[in-house]
């Protein structure tokens, strides 16, 4: 069974472990999402992804973007956990990259799990009202209901949007092969868009 990045995507968030870890465990699983679970459990790499999630992130810098109008402006936080790190060329190269994407598709939260629990609440619940005649079977209209919130999160998240300059990869994607090649936690922390508002003005 050929393994793509999205069931890729979809183990690594399951589990925190890295991209690499991951391909390897569906490949040796055939694809099976459950075993490749197993997989990573015997190899102690969900343990050693957990070790890395509790390390604190606490250097980095903050990269800004400006529009050659000056009338549109993005900044973000991106964090590291080493002060070296934090002047690695790819790092600050990650970084820029993200204010430009701030600053053009303009997302609302970092990451699904920064998104107010009432809110994503609410969005679920007009999903499920949109379902509510249709006559599938429960468990369909779920995992239809999961596709769209899915894509909703494309919508509003940093991390789950495509890369403006290649939609190939997401964010997410772009944040954990860099970790994973320097060895070190990256995490946006927070950012900003800033744009002028609009004047209008009255023909005398």
């Amino acid at each position: 069974m050929a393994i793509d990045a999205k069931m890729v995507l979809e183990l690594r968030n399951r589990t925190a472990a890295g991209m690499v870890d991951c391909k390897q465990a569906l490949e040796e699983a055939s694809g099976d999402m459950e075993k490749a679970i197993e997989v990573l459990k015997k190899k102690g790499a969900i343990k050693a992804a957990k070790k890395s999630a509790e390390r604190t992130a606490s250097e980095g810098i903050l990269a800004t973007y400006l529009h050659h109008n000056k009338k549109l402006a993005a900044v973000v936080e991106l964090s590291c956990e080493t002060d070296f790190v934090a002047r690695n060329e790819s790092f600050l190269a990650l970084a820029d990259d993200l204010a430009l994407q701030v600053a053009a598709l303009d997302p609302s939260y970092v990451s699904p799990e920064t998104i107010p629990a009432e809110i994503a609440e609410k969005k679920k619940q007009e999903f499920l009202a949109e379902m509510a005649e249709d006559k599938k079977p429960e468990d369909i209209k779920l995992k239809i209901i999961e596709g769209k919130m899915n894509k909703w999160y494309t919508e509003v998240c940093l991390t789950k949007q495509s890369f403006i300059k290649d939609d190939e990869k997401t964010i997410e994607q772009m944040i954990a092969a860099l970790s994973g090649t320097i060895g070190e936690k990256i995490v946006v922390t927070r950012f900003q868009r800033i744009q002028m508002a609009a004047h209008t003005t009255n023909a005398c």
